[in-house]
């Protein structure tokens, strides 16, 4: 009996697949559990597997196509079975959804034949050829090109369409004046070639859109809009974080490992989290869900797009363990390696943009999480200690809160709590 083979949901969010490359051709024999083809998810590139033993007879999804979860891309049977029935996912037996271009690929579109200047955005011009110069016409031109004239000349000859360029100057060291341009007219001196502007490139680009950069629209437009998103910011003295990551390097060095300012920040807000588990939370319709144990997620920006593996129980993990566990999520995030279990499931998620000098954001909350922070750069920046103006090393931490779970004092007070840890880590261990 044939065997369907489907546009499988291999990850919790996915709606539509995008199929990167067939590993079987059409005639090859397949057992059940082989490896058909690689899938492009919202999230990462995943195997697809046979479900049945028999002969890939007919691949419907060609490479680069889009298909929804659940459509038929391919069908295997029987040598001689009958499969004229099975429809692909374009709606017809034998139809191939068209292959989109590969992620890296760009579209150039060329630009019309004659585009307005106007119409193209900040092009490098160069002109078209210019007529070429009546035989009689003698050439006024100055130092640097420019035509020595006197402004009334200059006026009469675009009243009058002359090219005074071609007008020989009877003024004081060849000046063009006015007598010369009406003798220029009446000896009809053409008008000023019009000069084409034509773009070297072309107009605009079309840069296909991933599976993760699709979804990431879908998720965020659940989110700025539909949840009454509030701000919070603190500023952060970061001294007492420098000389804890010092000691513990120090401490890691027999090892080979070193722990980062970020890893710090990571089990501090881990730390916080779990004094305060109406910050760990999510909205629900009808419930809050409040969480014992944090699973943090930890944006991390890919080629195209983003992704935010989660460290489950982060709460319960050292610094060391966690610095390696987010490396080593990070590295296989950005080859598309992650499975679905290490990107879902996040309470409470972290974005931090202060390794490429943002000061100070806001991050979208992650629905239906109730919370995110935005982690700026640490700087050095003059402060008021006891009356006297000291430089300290700062570091910005703005929190974006659902009202509907967060209220304003709610979230001041994990932010309190956050700040006293990082301004004295040995506030984590209690």
């Amino acid at each position: 009996m044939a065997t369907k083979v489907h546009m499988e949901a291999l990850s919790p969010t996915m709606d539509e697949g995008q199929l990167v490359q067939w590993l079987r051709s059409e005639g090859d024999q397949v057992a059940s559990g082989d490896v058909l083809a690689e899938i492009e998810t919202d999230k990462a590139t995943m195997e697809l597997v046979a479900r049945g033993d028999g002969i890939l007879r007919k691949i419907f999804l060609g490479a680069g196509g889009v298909a929804p979860v659940g459509s038929v891309i391919a069908v295997i049977a029987g040598k001689d079975e009958d499969i004229s029935s099975i429809q692909g996912p374009a709606g017809g037996a034998a139809t191939a959804v068209a292959p989109q271009p590969p992620r890296e690929e760009v579209r150039a579109v060329a630009a019309p034949a004659a585009v307005p200047a106007r119409a193209v955005s900040a092009p490098t011009r160069r002109p078209s050829t210019p007529a070429a110069p009546a035989p009689a016409a003698v050439e006024a031109v100055g130092n640097g090109g420019r035509v020595k004239a006197s402004p009334l000349a200059r006026r009469l000859a675009e009243d009058m369409g002359v090219d005074i360029s071609r007008v020989q100057g009877s003024g004081p060291g060849g000046r063009v004046v006015k007598r010369d341009i009406e003798a220029a007219k009446t000896a009809g001196v053409p008008a000023p070639s019009v000069t084409a502007w034509i773009p070297d490139e072309a107009e605009y680009q079309d840069v296909p859109t991933s599976q993760m950069r699709k979804t990431i629209a879908k998720r965020l437009a659940t989110s700025i809009g539909p949840v009454p998103t509030f701000y919070l910011t603190v500023d952060v003295d970061m001294s007492r974080v420098i000389e804890a990551r010092t000691s513990i390097n120090a401490m890691l060095e027999a090892e080979g490992l070193k722990v980062s300012i970020n890893d710090i920040v990571l089990k501090a807000v881990a730390a916080a989290l779990r004094r305060h588990p109406e910050c760990n939370a999510q909205w629900h319709d009808g419930f809050v869900r409040r969480f014992n144990s944090v699973h943090l997620g930890v944006a991390v920006a890919i080629d195209d797009g983003l992704i935010t593996p989660v460290v489950k129980n982060a709460h319960a993990k050292g610094i060391a363990q966690m610095s390696a566990e987010v490396r080593e999520l990070a590295g296989r995030a950005r080859e598309r390696k992650l499975v679905p279990e290490e990107y879902t499931g996040s309470t409470f998620s972290v974005s931090n943009l202060g390794m490429l000098g943002i000061q100070e954001f806001t991050a979208i909350i992650n629905p239906p999480e109730a919370g995110i922070l935005a982690i700026g750069a640490m700087e050095e920046r003059p402060v008021v200690i006891d009356g006297a103006v000291t430089v300290r090393p700062r570091m910005r931490i703005t929190m974006s809160c659902d009202h509907r779970v967060i209220d304003g004092a709610l979230g001041a007070r994990y932010l309190q709590t956050l700040c006293a840890m990082l301004e004295e880590p040995t506030a984590i261990l209690l």
